[in-house]
C-alpha cells in the first residue's frame, strides 16, 4: 500500500539555529529520503510563496498564502510504500518534524 507522509512543520522552531544546526537537520531530512519503503518525497518552498485557488460561481479567485492561519505549515512530503499502517508511521516517526514542534499525518493514496 501507498501513504503520503504529509509533513508539517512548526516553523519558528528553527529559529536561532546555526548553519550547522540547519544543514544537520536537512541531512536528517534527506535520509529518511533512503529510508527503506520512500519513493520519493520533496521539501515545498515557503509558505509566502503559496496561492490558495477556488472557483465561485464559474470565476477563478487567488489569495496569497495558504487560506488557514495555522501554527504548523505543510512543508513537504514523502510518498512511502509500507505493507501495513505500523510500518508507515515506524518511517514518519523518523522525521524530524516530529520532535521540533510539527507534526507527520500518515494518509494511505488511492491507487487506481
Amino acid at each position: 500500500m501507498k501513504y503520503a507522509l504529509l509533513v508539517y512543520v512548526d516553523p519558528s522552531s528553527l529559529d536561532g539555529m546555526s548553519d550547522q544546526e540547519r544543514q544537520a537537520l536537512t541531512a536528517e531530512y534527506l535520509e529518511v529520503r533512503e529510508a527503506p519503503g520512500v519513493i520519493g518525497g520533496d521539501a515545498l518552498q515557503p509558505i509566502e510563496t503559496a496561492t490558495t485557488v477556488r472557483v465561485s460561481n464559474g470565476a477563478t479567485l487567488t489569495t496569497d498564502g495558504p487560506f488557514a492561519d495555522t501554527k504548523e505549515i505543510l512543508g513537504g512530503y514523502y510518498l512511502l510504500e509500507a505493507d501495513n499502517l505500523d510500518q508507515a508511521i515506524e518511517t514518519a516517526s523518523k522525521i524530524p518534524s516530529t520532535w521540533m514542534g510539527g507534526s507527520v499525518e500518515v494518509r494511505p493514496i488511492v491507487e487506481r
